[in-house]
This record gives C-alpha cells, structure tokens and sequence, in this order.
C-alpha cells in the first residue's frame, strides 16, 4: 500500500472524527475532516483525496445527496458509516454507489481495514489491463489475454460495469437501471441470464480464474480469484 494515501473523513460528531482520524494516521494516511455535508462539495472543488468516509446523516447536506453527487461525475471510492441498521438502508448505500458501509458502534481497526480493502479494490481496477483483460468501449470489445470474449453489447456493458468497482456488489435491479436505461421492463432473470452466458465465455478463455461472483439473494460483484 501506497503510505501518502489520503482520506477524507465526514463526520459530525467530533470524537468519532478526531478517533477516526488518530487511527488513520496511525496506519500511514492521510487525512483531512468535515463537520458539515454543505462543506463537500466545495473541498472536493480544490483538493484531491483517495476515498471518502462518509457519516449518513450529517448537518448541511446528507451523506445519501454527498454520495449521489459524487457518483454522478467520479468513481471516488465511498464508504458509508451509519447508525441505521435496517437491512434496506444497507442496501440503499451500497445502490447508491458506495463501496461499503460501516455500521455504528463499530471498531475503529475495521474501519481501517475496510479502507485499505476499498483501496486495494481500486489498485485492481487500475491493473485490469496487465492482467489480460482489455475493454474498449468504442467498439464494445473484450479481450482477455489477446483473445476475443465475442460479447454482446449487454454482456460487455455488465462486464463494464461490474469491473469498473471490483469488490463492489451490485443489486440486479441496480444492474437492470445500469444497462437497461430506456425504460423498458425488465426481470432480475434476463440479468441472471446475461451473466451466465458472461461467465461461460469468460471460463472458456480463463478456465482458473473465476471473476464474476453472486452472492445469494443480493446480486453480483466481480473481483479477480
């Protein structure tokens, strides 16, 4: 791991922040903190960061309206920290676009270890390419170690998607919104249907590695086993 690594914690109650922050620095980062979510934005706007660790309700803006800014115009890693346990504010962070959340009361060796798990996730998808794998979003061509994938256009936009945030898991109606954005209805199964056919033609070209992983009743992620 790279030790100048920064993160940008924002959290509204000050001890957490300050025992965040401690912990962090403590493990090589980088660091900088916000109280207030209407402060974002404008941080962003001058500075750079390597992720975002992102409290759910804050003062000024929420971290759900932080998140969909921030995921509208960069692939920003994002963890969200929450008190709300309910399984469906769970799932809301991860379809927003966040790479994973913490729930409170937490440890803050996790959160640390969460972090570097993101990062690292990040440091795969920027070797995808070393690795063997190439898309080219031009002519919607895959190609694993110079051999053709011979993907459809929805089995290479899913391939996009899902290689785009290695780690992350992504709902099948997330998928549907991704993929399919005309409005037409479409079922959780054509999904399914689509990365099975995926997966077949990657095993027939990479038949020890396996890259797209379901997890039951939730949805899919790629990361590179």
């Amino acid at each position: 791991m790279i030790m100048s690594q920064h993160v940008l914690i924002v959290e509204d109650e000050v001890k957490i922040a300050s025992l965040l922050q401690d912990y962090l620095r403590q493990s090589g980062f980088q660091t900088d903190t916000l109280y207030d979510g209407s402060q974002v934005e404008k941080w962003l706007a001058g500075n750079t960061t390597d992720l975002i660790l992102l409290d759910l309700m804050l003062p000024g803006k929420t971290g759900v309206e932080i998140c969909k800014d921030v995921r509208k115009n960069s692939s920003l890693p994002v963890i969200m920290i929450t008190a709300k346990v309910e399984e469906i504010d769970r799932l809301l962070g991860l379809e927003l676009g966040a790479d994973d959340y913490i729930c409170k009361p937490f440890s803050p060796r996790e959160v640390v270890a969460r972090v570097k798990a993101v990062l690292r996730r990040t440091d795969i998808t920027e070797t995808l390419s070393d690795k063997g794998l190439v898309l080219d979003t031009n002519t919607y061509k895959a190609t694993v170690n110079g051999q053709n994938l011979d993907l459809t256009a929805v089995e290479f936009q899913l391939l996009k998607v899902l290689s785009d945030q290695p780690g992350r898991i992504f709902s099948r109606s997330v998928l549907v919104d991704k993929i399919y954005n005309d409005g037409r209805v479409v079922s959780d199964r054509t999904i399914d249907s689509h990365i099975k056919k995926l997966r077949k033609k990657i095993a027939d070209k990479l038949p020890d590695v396996e890259l797209i992983h379901s997890l039951y009743a939730v949805g899919y992620k790629f990361e590179w086993i």
